[in-house]
Order: structure tokens, then C-alpha cells, then sequence
């Protein structure tokens, strides 16, 4: 039996203190956003002009406004734009690549802005300075998000500057979103306490205490100084529950629904209310098009680059290669690509000649999933130090223009690996496979079968430029470093 809202009414217990980050948070982004544009514009204008250099007009006469004054107004829209793009937003700020897009579109209505300003005013602006302030500008507004978002994930491993949550569904359902949430503390949710809709009303659950049924909610948010309901999947938890729980909760408090739809990117998720109902549109993931043609063009132009520069590293670890062991400097291996079409990966040889031979008995018994042993005894000297720091995958660049494979994407698979793919596994085909890709940076060859593959096929289904350039930020992170590795 649905019970009336009126059973949400309960004596209220003393309130534990509900910290406030997120203002304060959203200060030091504001006061650091507007040091970093003022810097940005102050520098261009410096490098660019000496002293006051005046604007004139597209007539030729002097004009009655200064460049500074100009770049004091450009700072000004700059900063006004930041906060109308909402770049600030406590729900966006620390993980995912919303925050960095509104910082970009800022930039680019800034820019926009200026130009047409000056075209409307008859102002002549330089084209040196106009093409290099707002770059330059939202560059170092980027650097110094991530410098935040760093110090930001630090303190949420800690348990500071997160929303403190009480979840709210089924045993199995809340067990599940309380493993998830604690694998990513950067993403600001603590859960902090439970509330069953099928089990016991006190105790703990999975390290949690229980607060009590969802009666109990409102004050098990005061009690434990939380600011956030969510309520997950379950049959057990209808609409008219969660409504009435909605009713009851204090202004300062936020209610969180977590659907059962899991992996899905923020950005392809859109809330558009119908009939009075909360519709979430999911686009479907596409793989075509001018997101196909730029993701190409972008693998070509930076594979070409990197092979051109990286050239005497490559011949150096040639000539190492051939003096360290009998075989050749190359290895080459058939790997399945997109789509299922085979073709020849190529390598630095790191192993000993025979060691396709002996990897069958090394791998009996082993269960199915990416071969990866901590001490491969195939390995040579210098094949560990070219492994450790991942430069025996450098002659893949050829592959990346002959089109096999892109920068950033699932790693190709054996077809070894590829005949035992289920049905959701073979769904990692659907796209190029790449030199890097999520499961790399996530955690290389310490990642289980699994983990690993959830994070292809989360690669998979939410492709976007802004996310390969991401993956291959942290991959130079995370070669360096060279966890996972071997």
C-alpha cells in the first residue's frame, strides 16, 4: 500500500551541519577564472602593442578609444560570459568534459562578441591581437580548471568537497550504486547512509548505516548532515513514493534519480519533459559522418607529426632492439579491426624470437580475457623498458595512417580473443581500435577482463572528439608513470 505524504511527517532530530562547499568552491573558480583572463588579456596586449597604441577606425582617423580600454572590455564580456555559460556549476565542476566545453564556448562568445562589437562601432581591430587573446586566454582558463579539478579530486578522496548522500531503493539496487560511486570519488557523491525498501530499518548495509524506511529519510538527512536523496531503480520505489518524499525534503536539499541505464555519456542524455512526464531522450551512438571524417583527419595529421619528430628516438631503439637479441627489429602480429576486418599490427620486438611458440603453454589454464603476465619470461632487457614506457607501440603510428587503427580506441584484439567474445563484447569491433584507449589510462593490465571491457564499450557508445583528446592527456600521464604496465 502507497502510504499518504502525511506518514513523512516525523519529530525532527538535532541536525548534524551540511557543509557548504560548492560556494566556496565556485569563489576560488571565479576569483582564479577572473586572474586568468585579466593575465590573458594584459600579456597579448603587451606583447603585441607598446604603450597605448590607439584604435582607428576603418576610415583611417584616430578614434576616441584606447586598446586598453578595449581589453578592459574584452575582460569584462570574457568574465560575464563565464558566468552565463553556468562554467561554474556545482553539478558539472570536477569530472567529466562539461565544464571544460562551457569554459571553450566562453571563449568563443567572447570572440564573437568583440568582432562583431567592433564591426558594428567602425573599429579596426588588430588581427594579430583578435586571433591571439582569446586563444591564449582560454588555454590558461583551461589549465587552470584541471589544476582545481586536481586539487578538487584530492579532496574528495579525502571525503571533503562532495555531496554527502542517502540512497534510497532496494538492497540490491543500493548496494550496487554505493560500489559504484565509492570507485569515483572525484565525481563528488559520499553516500553516507541507506534507506531500504525491502530490508531491515536499522543496522548497517555494506559498511552504511540505515536510517530507517523512506518515513525516515528527511531526518536522516538532518541527522547526518547530508544534502542529497537519491533514489535508485527498483520496482519497490514507484513515482508516487518518490514525489511524496520530494515534498518533504528542506530547500537546501537535492533529490537525485539514478536509472537504470548504466554507461551512458551526460551528453547524450536530454531531459525533455511531455504529458507531465520526465522523459529521458538517449541519442543512439553513431560512428559516421563529420565526426568520423575529423577524428581521421586529426589521427593523420598528429601520426605524420609524431612520426617526423620522433624519428631519431625511433632509430635509437632500432639499433638497441637488433644488439639485445637474435630477431628482427619489428614485430608483426594479425589483429582483428573494425568491424572485424584482420590486419597486421606492428611493433618494436620486445620478446624473443620464439615467443609465439612458447605463449601457448604459458597461457593453459588461464581464464579467458587479454593475456598479461607480471613477469613474462619471454620478455627481453630492453623489451622491458620499451613495454614500461610503452615505446615498443610507436611503430603503430603506421598503422594509424594507413588507417588501421586511430590514436585513441579500443586496443585491437587477437582473433584468438576475438572467438570468444559474446555478443556485448563483440561490440568493441564497432569502432577503429586505437594505440590508447579509456582502458588504458584506467589502469593498463591491472584492470581485470571486465573492468577493462565496461570501459571499451563506455568508449564505444560515447565517442567525442573532446573525450579522445582527454584519453590522450592522461595517456602521456599515465606511460609516465607507467602503472599497469608489463
Amino acid at each position: 500500500m502507497t502510504a499518504s505524504p502525511l506518514a513523512l511527517a516525523r519529530p525532527r532530530v538535532a541536525a548534524a551541519p551540511v557543509i557548504r562547499w560548492a560556494g566556496r568552491y565556485a569563489r576560488r573558480l571565479a576569483l582564479t577564472d577572473a586572474a586568468v583572463v585579466v593575465a590573458a588579456v594584459l600579456t597579448t596586449h603587451l606583447v603585441v602593442f607598446s604603450g597605448t597604441t590607439q584604435l582607428t577606425t576603418r576610415g583611417g582617423s584616430d578614434a576616441l578609444i584606447d586598446y586598453p580600454v578595449v581589453s578592459a572590455a574584452v575582460a569584462l564580456i570574457w568574465i560575464t560570459w563565464l558566468a552565463v555559460f553556468d562554467s561554474r556549476d556545482e553539478d558539472e565542476v570536477g569530472s567529466g568534459s562539461t565544464e571544460y566545453r562551457r569554459v571553450i564556448r566562453a571563449g568563443a562568445a567572447t570572440l564573437f562578441t568583440a568582432i562583431t562589437a567592433a564591426f558594428f562601432l567602425g573599429l579596426d581591430l588588430s588581427r594579430v591581437w583578435t586571433a591571439a587573446v582569446v586563444p591564449a586566454g582560454t588555454l590558461a582558463l583551461l589549465a587552470g580548471r584541471w589544476a582545481w579539478r586536481r586539487w578538487l579530486a584530492a579532496r574528495r578522496a579525502e571525503g571533503e568537497f562532495s555531496h554527502r548522500v542517502v540512497l534510497v531503493g532496494s538492497t540490491e539496487t543500493v548496494v550496487r550504486t554505493a560500489l559504484d560511486l565509492g570507485r569515483h570519488p572525484d565525481h563528488g557523491y559520499r553516500v553516507v547512509g541507506v534507506a531500504l525498501t525491502d530490508g531491515p530499518t536499522s543496522g548497517t548495509i555494506a559498511d552504511l548505516p540505515i536510517v530507517g524506511d523512506i518515513d525516515d529519510v528527511p531526518n536522516g538527512l538532518r541527522l547526518l548532515g547530508a544534502d542529497t536523496v537519491m533514489a535508485t531503480s527498483s520496482d519497490q520505489l514507484p513515482a508516487d513514493r518518490v514525489r511524496d518524499l520530494a515534498w518533504h525534503l528542506d530547500p537546501a536539499h537535492h533529490l537525485v534519480l539514478a536509472p537504470g541505464l548504466t554507461d551512458v555519456g551526460g551528453s547524450r542524455i536530454h531531459l525533455r519533459p511531455a504529458a507531465g512526464l520526465p522523459l529521458i531522450h538517449v541519442e543512439t551512438p553513431h560512428h559516421a559522418g563529420a565526426g568520423k571524417i575529423m577524428k581521421r583527419v586529426f589521427d593523420v595529421v598528429l601520426a605524420a607529426a609524431g612520426l617526423v619528430v620522433l624519428a631519431p628516438v625511433l632509430a635509437v631503439i632500432a639499433v638497441l632492439v637488433r644488439r639485445d637479441s637474435a630477431g628482427g627489429v619489428f614485430y608483426r602480429q594479425e589483429r582483428v579491426g573494425r568491424n572485424g576486418e584482420p590486419f597486421s599490427i606492428l611493433k618494436f620486438r620486445s620478446m624473443s624470437a620464439d615467443a609465439d611458440v612458447r605463449r601457448e603453454a604459458l597461457t593453459e589454464g588461464m581464464a579467458k580475457g587479454l593475456f598479461k603476465m607480471v613477469d613474462d619470461p619471454r620478455i627481453t632487457r630492453v623489451g622491458r623498458v620499451l613495454r614500461r614506457y610503452s615505446l615498443d607501440e610507436l611503430p603503430q603510428l603506421v598503422n594509424v595512417l594507413r588507417g588501421e587503427m586511430s590514436l585513441v580506441g579500443p586496443r585491437p584484439a587477437l582473433p584468438s580473443e576475438v572467438s570468444e567474445y559474446d555478443r556485448r563484447e563483440l561490440r568493441r569491433l564497432a569502432v577503429t581500435p586505437g594505440l590508447s584507449g579509456l582502458w588504458q589510462v584506467s589502469g593498463r593490465s591491472d584492470l581485470d577482463w571486465a573492468d577493462g571491457i565496461r570501459l571499451d564499450l563506455y568508449y564505444v557508445e560515447n565517442w567525442s572528439m573532446t573525450q579522445d583528446l582527454q584519453i590522450l592527456w592522461r595517456t602521456a600521464r599515465a606511460v609516465t608513470a607507467s602503472e599497469g604496465a608489463y
